[in-house]
């Protein structure tokens, strides 16, 4: 389909083609046996495992494909690199000050993700963001590093406050955001009624905005927050009510995936004149919260593209450092600690969707006769001519020529005046002329400006063995886009430009956007099936928000899930695995009740014996059939 350059193909060109080196972040790379690697960092330097390696040992151990595959030791990196980062930077700079990072449980809710975040995070003093009560208590139970902090953002009632008040007491690190001014009267009221002082923060509107997906947690129209009246409102409550002590946080949050540098420091910048004046006030202080906002670079670009990022980790933490300490020193005011709440970038990486591809559908023309039927409709005469006639000097003429001969052909075919067959030569012809059309165009691209669209057109429909919104909800939901390569097989030439569809029965359910190095593709490329050969298929940083967001469209349910922990010299091993919702798992999701619907349909096969459908016997294997299918994984098994 898609014409590729004309030297030998290796996995070095594989790399480059889907862009692994770039949005891989050091994590990912292709073998020379073409097979992508995942790379952590050991002791004694790089620790690489395939990915096709990774799969077969899944299969062997019993589970179907699709999986979800968490990487421990990325998780771990990323706490670890994050936490440096930010060291480093108040190193290096003479800041007095420290950095506590946490992360909010809303990102990735899952039990092992979070026992590893405070496992991991223990060293660094990283804490969690709790945004409801179940949230919190999730924090409560996991965090045990007094350094660590736990944030308290949304609404919270009197029992979420008592609950974090008493954790205060038991010496907990638990701060009050208060994200609307109704919510101030209640802490207060606890607080006197369980006598105990509360750690306050207020999150605040700032006037700066930022660009990409979630920019609208910014500027004045954000729903969080409080404006600046009603901040001073909040601290004058406070001097009356001789509780300004407690107030120890500024609070605020310009959205999450900013891509460009500039708008975070603008954010600092604004946070750091309110930060001042509130010390001026009377309010203790101590803590800057800047929320979230660190990027992932979904496409490798680099860039200030909505799936991208302009800046790195390292330039992130130190432009944050700098624009406090330039903004506050003047002032001799105290330099706070500093808090992020990155969880995007913590979790992306460390989460792998593989599936296997079931069936291709392509758009290749039937045979042709070698003669046309004069009695053959005049249309399809000049469809056939158009073959002979097509050069890169007049492709766009044939090209609109094409679409017109088709489109009247179908018209008179509704009239009845051209019959089924002479309709399928049509389209066969028509097919034909339009990958005749897209090789003349691969030699003079710029010539033809319908050549992307072409591409599309012609592409093949690889249908995969996942549900995408239970999986992937964001590429449907927000026009998310997330790195896809098959895992093997990238020793060889990629013949073939596709989309890929789930197996849900809508048509949303598919992915036609792909990441790019320049902008988005609308097909990706990909190889030949192979009879009696799988052919696998991932998609890369899915650990932030896709686990949580998932649904059951088709009552498709969560799938299985490996965790793998990566050992000194190479080894791997499976730390926990959990099997993917059966069938009986997700009626239940949905109200039904498995035992009964199994009485019922118990009953109507009995019915069916006294009438002389079926046989006892036969009873007994469909009872059977039935009850292994409601154990059953709900995606395709082979």
């Amino acid at each position: 389909m898609n014409k590729m350059v004309h030297h030998a193909w290796t996995a070095a060109h594989s790399a480059e083609l889907y862009g692994i080196n770039d949005w891989g972040a050091g994590y990912f790379s292709v073998s020379d046996k073409g097979e992508i690697l995942v790379t952590a960092q050991g002791e004694s330097g790089p620790l690489k495992i395939s990915m096709l390696d990774l799969v077969k040992d899944i299969k062997e151990r019993g589970m179907d494909m699709p999986v979800l595959v968490r990487f421990e030791n990325l998780l771990a990196q990323q706490i670890a690199r994050l936490n440096n980062a930010f060291n480093n930077a108040i190193e290096q700079s003479g800041y007095k000050g420290k950095y506590r990072g946490v992360f909010p449980v809303k990102v990735n809710q899952q039990c092992h993700v979070i026992e590893e975040i405070a496992q991991v995070g223990a060293k660094y003093g990283h804490g969690l963001e709790a945004g409801s009560k179940p949230e919190l208590i999730i924090a409560l139970a996991n965090l045990e590093s007094p350094e660590a902090c736990i944030v308290c953002n949304g609404y919270k009632d009197a029992e979420f406050i008592d609950l974090g008040l008493q954790a205060c007491k038991m010496g907990y690190r638990v701060f009050f955001v208060i994200e609307t001014p109704t919510e101030l009267p209640i802490i207060l009221e606890r607080s006197r009624a369980l006598g105990i002082k509360p750690l306050i923060g207020i999150r605040v509107k700032l006037a700066s905005m930022v660009g990409g997906h979630w920019n609208a947690t910014s500027g004045d129209r954000s729903i969080f927050g409080v404006t600046i009246a009603q901040l001073i409102n909040l601290v004058d409550t406070l001097k009356a009510e001789g509780m300004l002590d407690c107030l120890r946080l500024l609070h605020y949050h310009l959205g999450s995936q900013i891509p460009n540098i500039r708008d975070i420091r603008t954010g600092v910048l604004e946070a750091c004149q309110v930060y001042m004046d509130l010390v001026r006030e009377g309010a203790p202080m101590g803590f800057l919260d800047l929320g979230g906002g660190l990027a992932v670079d979904y496409d490798g670009s680099k860039t200030n593209y909505v799936h991208s990022k302009n800046y790195t980790l390292d330039e992130y933490c130190a432009d944050i450092v700098d624009v406090i300490m330039t903004t506050l020193d003047p002032n001799k005011i105290e330099h706070p600690t500093i808090i992020t709440e990155s969880g995007r970038a913590t979790v992306a990486y460390s989460s792998v969707l593989l599936f296997n591809v079931l069936d291709v559908a392509s758009f290749e023309p039937g045979p042709l006769p070698e003669v046309i039927s004069p009695a053959e409709h005049p249309m399809i005469h000049n469809l056939k001519e158009l073959l002979n006639t097509a050069n890169v000097r007049n492709l766009q003429e044939c090209y609109n020529d094409a679409l017109f001969y088709r489109d009247e052909l179908r018209e008179l075919f509704k009239r009845g005046q051209v019959n089924l067959r002479s309709r399928s030569l049509s389209e066969n012809l028509f097919l034909k002329v339009m990958q005749r059309l897209l090789v003349l165009a691969e030699d003079a691209p710029k010539e033809f400006s319908e050549l992307p669209r072409l591409r599309e057109q012609l592409s093949d429909i690889y249908y995969c063995n996942f549900s995408l919104f239970q999986s992937l909800p964001d590429i449907w939901a927000i026009d998310q886009i997330f790195p896809i390569a098959p895992i093997h097989r990238l020793d060889e030439r990629p013949t073939r430009q596709a989309i890929i569809a789930d197996i849900t029965c809508d048509c949303d359910g598919k992915i036609d956007r792909f990441a790019d190095m320049h902008n988005t593709r609308r097909t990706l490329p990909l190889h030949t099936l192979k009879e009696n050969e799988e052919y696998y298929i991932g998609t890369f940083l899915v650990g932030a928000y896709q686990e949580t967001l998932g649904d059951l469209h088709n009552l498709f349910g969560d799938t299985n899930v490996v965790s793998v922990r990566i050992n000194e010299g190479g080894h791997y091993e499976f730390i926990h695995e959990i099997e993917g919702d059966s069938i009986a798992d997700v009626l239940s999701y949905v109200e039904y009740n498995p035992q009964v619907m199994q009485d019922r349909f118990r009953r109507i096969a009995e019915q069916a014996v006294r009438e002389g459908r079926i046989t006892a016997s036969e009873r007994l294997d469909i009872m059977k059939a039935f009850s292994a299918s409601m154990r059953g994984y709900t995606y395709y098994e082979k």
